[in-house]
């Protein structure tokens, strides 16, 4: 049977007008064949973020055991088998509490494929892979109360590369916007002296807008503390394992080591080898949200309002969504995998909650960095190609530079980050002020920025000031996403919102752009947006879009094969 969808399945919805179609009739639609993505039941452990949870004080016991170092991830693994089987023996008074035990393996090990060897997929997964330092990042002013920010808290801890984890110890979820109270509930199991105790996850782009089918078990948000992680080093591995229990959230220390001994039992001490250079697979259906004719449409309409004198109205990035169809099931992390050849400067990151589709990216944008009291921040904007050669490759980023339309939308971005940490932080550095950021496919302008904290508490702050950036979502801010409401007719879910982890003593947060959503069978959601401006080309941006998504696009591609584009009004759910 053709995984591809009939003609009289798909819903050819009218083109978008001053009232564009209706956005739950659009997901009512969404089903096709007499078959849809289900959300499962299934238990995780304890939410961390039940009702009234951020108000409570912190765990009242955090603690990170070592253990000595492996020659292997075989010998590894049964050390901590070994551990918790020990710590449950005699286990801790503590009503509430997280530890981890950690145990360093002497070889490197790849977390891809590591996670990759863990096929149980009714467990969560997530992996993490941090972006290389850039070397025009900035420092904060001479003359900070000290030259690291944290107070002459020595740093103890290994960054690792990557990280990857499944299981969950703790997983945080709401369907209310993200709020201080759930930031504090994450925060009750997270401490300085447990620095890579972390919590992994997503928030929503605009968790006030209805979320379709395919991203309900995300909720407005979803972070989980891996059971069992494997952290990728320079020199080497750790394979660690976390038990966290909260009487009041009745989940005890019995239930969470009973638990945990059943998620190591699963796991696979071994790694499996990925393909990183071309997926088995090819497209044979495309449709895109909105369909061209629609798309012009809607720029037309924001360039009349980004004109008109009756809104403030400077900027507005549109989305597309693009659903692939192709003639095998695509593993995530096979994706990942090929990603990350080309994740140059760049964040490679996979969420998946138990049995939901998994998000996954190749962001090349930070949101913010907090180590301590320090923030780094960026701003990006602005798109070409890069050329075919060298001369070329330079002509067009001098093209990008000079470019007024270019430059307007890259000034709206660095401008309004730089006024929202300067609202929260102290000595906060703009250096350099615009340059090129050049990736294996496109090259942007760029800005670093980097400030201090006044306290540690601000983080929440900062997450909240910061996102949606004027990058992925307009600006004035509120009048953008209400523009995004009235005129995209698909859920950009984790799109474009933060994507990242929550430690005790730093954290760290992408743009959830470059991105893509995949489910268990045949298809691919893919996201691209573009700013608009005054200036713009509707035509010129769309082209813009081919060019974000061409990363997946060419992945995807296998071989030749006919492809059937159908660019409708909707596009159906992820089987």
């Amino acid at each position: 049977m053709s995984p591809s969808p009939s003609s009289s399945s798909l819903y050819s919805g009218r083109l978008l007008s001053s009232r564009p179609a209706s956005k739950g009739l659009v997901r009512r639609l969404l089903a096709r064949d007499g078959s849809r993505w289900v959300r499962p039941s299934c238990s995780l452990s304890m939410n961390g973020c039940a009702a009234g949870v951020g108000d409570r004080g912190v765990v009242t016991m955090h603690e990170t055991r070592a253990l000595p170092a492996a020659s292997a991830p075989q010998e590894a693994v049964g050390q901590l088998r070994a551990a918790v089987a020990a710590l449950n023996a005699d286990p801790p008074a503590s009503s509430s509490g997280i530890i981890r035990i950690e145990v360093p393996i002497r070889q490197r090990g790849d977390a891809i494929e590591w996670l990759h060897a863990q096929r149980q997929s009714s467990l969560p997964r997530c992996f993490f892979s941090a972006r290389a330092p850039l070397p025009d990042t900035p420092a904060v002013a001479v003359g900070s109360r000290s030259s690291n920010g944290n107070g002459g808290h020595k740093e103890q801890w290994e960054q690792p590369v990557s990280v990857a984890g499944v299981g969950s110890a703790v997983f945080f979820r709401g369907t209310d916007p993200f709020s201080l109270r759930d930031w504090r509930a994450i925060k009750r199991f997270l401490s300085r002296d447990c620095p890579l105790i972390r919590a992994y996850g997503a928030i929503r782009f605009d968790a006030s807008s209805d979320a379709s089918v395919e991203w309900e078990d995300y909720g407005a948000f979803y972070f989980v503390v891996p059971q069992v992680e494997f952290s990728e080093l320079e020199e080497g591995s750790v394979l660690a394992t976390t038990i966290a229990w909260d009487d009041s959230l009745s989940w005890t220390w019995q239930s969470a080591v009973d638990e945990l001994q059943s998620t190591l039992h699963k796991i696979s001490p071994c790694s499996v080898k990925v393909n990183r250079s071309i997926l088995q697979t090819a497209i044979v259906n495309l449709n895109h949200v909105p369909t061209k004719a629609s798309w012009d449409l809607a720029v037309t309409q924001a360039l009349r309002m980004i004109k008109g004198s009756q809104t403030e109205l400077v900027k507005v990035v549109l989305a597309r969504c693009s659903r692939y169809i192709t003639d095998t099931c695509i593993d995530p992390l096979e994706l990942l995998a090929c990603l990350k050849v080309e994740g140059q400067n760049a964040y490679q990151f996979c969420i998946q909650p138990p049995d939901a589709p998994a998000f996954v990216g190749n962001s090349p944008e930070q949101l913010f960095h907090r180590k301590y009291l320090n923030i780094s921040s960026e701003a990006l904007a602005g798109t070409r190609a890069r050329g075919k050669t060298r001369a070329d490759d330079f002509q067009i980023g001098q093209e990008l530079l000079l470019s007024i339309k270019e430059d307007t939308e890259f000034t709206i971005v660095r401008d309004s980050i730089k006024k929202k940490l300067e609202m929260i932080c102290d000595e906060v550095v703009v250096n350099p002020s615009k340059a090129l950021r050049k990736l294996p496919r496109v090259q942007h302008l760029s800005a670093q920025l980097a400030a201090r904290l006044r306290n540690e508490d601000d983080e929440f702050d900062i997450l909240n000031a910061l996102h949606p950036s004027p990058a992925v979502c307009g600006l004035p801010t509120e009048e953008a996403r209400q523009f995004i409401r009235d005129y995209e007719i698909f859920d950009r879910g984790m799109y474009a919102g933060p994507v990242g982890w929550f430690g005790g003593a730093e954290s760290e947060f992408a743009v959830g752009i470059r991105s893509a959503l995949l489910g268990k069978g045949y298809s691919t959601l893919v996201y691209a947006g573009a700013g608009i401006v005054e200036g713009t080309n509707p035509s010129f941006e769309w082209d813009e879009l081919d060019l974000k998504a061409s990363q997946f696009a060419k992945l995807l591609q296998y071989q030749e094969h006919h492809i059937c584009y159908q660019e409708a009004g909707n596009m159906g759910t992820l089987i």
